[in-house]
């Protein structure tokens, strides 16, 4: 199912990390991410309320530039 607020997640098996591109264009890399956790985030009904959560405030992040930066 679509998400309102996520654009798409990447998920690097070797690092534990997840990347989440929102649809404002904004990215967060989550860490230390099981791949479990991630795969029950992919199938799950709500995408961002499952990130709200068990992934927020569960994980260390970090903000990487906006998608739309990119382009510039």
């Amino acid at each position: 199912m679509p998400s309102t607020v996520i654009s798409t997640m990447q998920y690097n098996a070797e690092s534990s990390t997840l990347k989440i591109i929102f649809v404002s264009g904004m990215i967060y890399e989550y860490q230390n991410v099981p791949l479990e956790k991630y795969e029950a985030m992919r199938i799950s009904g709500s995408k961002g309320k499952f990130l709200n959560k068990y992934i927020k405030g569960y994980h260390p992040f970090k903000k990487i530039n906006n998608a739309s930066d990119d382009m510039n």
